[in-house]
């Protein structure tokens, strides 16, 4: 429904972009920061906001740049990172409530009983973890780090530069 917008000659390309990033991507991520991130969700995510972008920029078959080259171009972050950093920036709102809020609780809470045989599932929570243990925190000492929001923000910058220099 979108193709006649990005089609528009009366629209500028920085106009497009916007409309991607404020209607778009506000509604195709809303509540990402309650997701669990597998490989094969990211790849989904990405593949769209690479197709919305390679026709904004009219860029088709014959014309081939890579995926990097185009967001670069197009001045747009990875849907990955976007939905780390948003998870991020959630999980030091949680971590700054009081000890007794529900979210708080949640966060904690480990349900009783074994889970099925075979590979562990991919929850919020182990995606969480490991974003917390490559900043070097656990989960315990997630609430004294939140609490000092700057250095908060700062880890969250730092980790999505290093995910950058990584791609």
């Amino acid at each position: 429904m979108l193709k006649p917008i990005w089609r528009t000659t009366s629209l500028s390309m920085h106009t497009n972009f916007r409309i991607v990033k404020s209607n778009v991507l506000s509604v195709f991520l809303y509540g990402s920061e309650c997701w669990k991130t597998t490989a094969t969700i990211e790849r989904k995510l990405e593949v769209f906001q690479n197709k919305c972008l390679r026709r904004i920029m009219k860029v088709f078959w014959p014309n081939m740049i890579t995926n990097m080259e185009l967001r670069e171009r197009a001045g747009a972050n990875s849907i990955a990172e976007t939905i780390a950093l948003r998870r991020w920036r959630w999980l030091g709102h949680v971590c700054r409530m009081p000890p007794d809020s529900l979210p708080r609780v949640a966060l904690r809470w480990t349900p009783q009983g074994k889970r099925n045989r075979g590979r562990p599932k991919e929850t919020w929570r182990r995606t969480v973890e490991r974003e917390l243990k490559n900043r070097g925190l656990t989960l315990q000492t997630a609430p004294a780090t939140a609490a000092d929001r700057p250095k908060w923000r700062s880890l969250a910058v730092a980790s999505s530069t290093r995910r950058r220099r990584e791609d």
